[in-house]
């Protein structure tokens, strides 16, 4: 059921947030919006149901609520998964061709995401969100944005060419759904807000190894760069991002504690899903069985 959903809501969001002009035909419109939404809240309230109860743990004090979310990079969903260093060490051209043509798609614009869960904030996460935003935007700077770098490494290893020939797992795609739908809705603002530092607090080991595999495999360092920069500045977004985001959100609404823990597991949740697939289509799941025999 899950995976016929994702795949469902993936094809409706596909130019969501595309710039548009008024139609005549805009109750047809509003309709459609409206099944939209019914299908994304039928996916999140399902998703839910997977990590409410280890969610609830999380302390409702500040501080002992960034020390929870905190562990996640050692113990939440997905991490440290034997795919990464497999990437580092071991994977040819093709097989890493198509890691990266999954992972585009699942990607969903953080910047975007960021700008769209930052709307009436207090000013201390606001602004927060802001510094995230500009290093996102590449300080202004169109050579240093984020986004293009990712479709700079995509045209260096011609993933256009996989476009219907190697099919996107509905792995994938869940993990831009949910971050979609998080920022989209408000309320799910406190969950999008976990996701998204879920994000900055466990993508660096994972963007180190994924670096180290496109370097073994000579791709230049012009395409690369997105997974070099993510390995090093995502570590200084996280620590920022607890302290000036979720320190002050829980402090202030301690009911939002849970909202933020069910965002950031929502989204490890999803990584897992995806790391777990990409090794059984990849063929390392018997590498991984036949070390654990060993």
């Amino acid at each position: 059921m899950l995976p016929a959903l994702h795949r469902q809501l993936a094809e409706r969001n596909s130019n969501r947030l595309d710039a548009g002009f008024p139609s005549k035909d805009w109750r047809a419109g509003l309709a459609k919006e409206h099944e939209l939404r019914v299908l994304e809240h039928q996916v999140i309230e399902l998703e839910r149901t997977e990590i409410r109860e280890r969610a609830a743990t999380a302390p409702t004090d500040p501080d002992g609520f960034i020390a929870w979310f905190e562990e996640l990079e050692r113990t939440g969903p997905g991490q440290h998964d034997p795919l990464f260093p497999w990437l580092a060490e071991t994977a040819t051209v093709e097989q890493m061709r198509w890691f990266v043509h999954q992972e585009v798609a699942g990607e969903a614009g953080f910047e975007d995401l960021v700008a769209l869960t930052q709307l009436k904030l207090a000013a201390r996460p606001k602004l927060e969100l802001a510094r995230n935003y500009w290093d996102e935007m590449g300080r202004g700077n169109a050579g240093g944005m984020h986004g293009p770098m990712l479709a700079r490494l995509s045209d260096e290893l011609r993933l256009s060419e996989l476009d219907g020939v190697s099919e996107v797992v509905w792995e994938s795609l869940a993990l831009g759904n949910i971050m979609m739908c998080l920022a989209t809705n408000r309320c799910y603002a406190y969950h999008s807000l976990g996701a998204l530092g879920a994000i900055e607090l466990t993508a660096p080991g994972r963007a180190t190894c994924v670096n180290a595999g496109l370097k073994r495999l000579t791709i230049a360092p012009t395409a690369r760069h997105y997974f070099a920069l993510h390995s090093t500045l995502d570590i200084k977004h996280s620590a920022a991002w607890n302290a000036e985001v979720l320190w002050p959100v829980v402090a202030e609404q301690p009911r939002a504690a849970q909202a933020i823990a069910e965002g950031a597991l929502l989204r490890l949740l999803a990584g897992q899903r995806c790391f777990e697939r990409y090794r059984r289509e990849l063929g390392l799941e018997l590498d991984v069985k036949a070390s654990r025999a060993a």
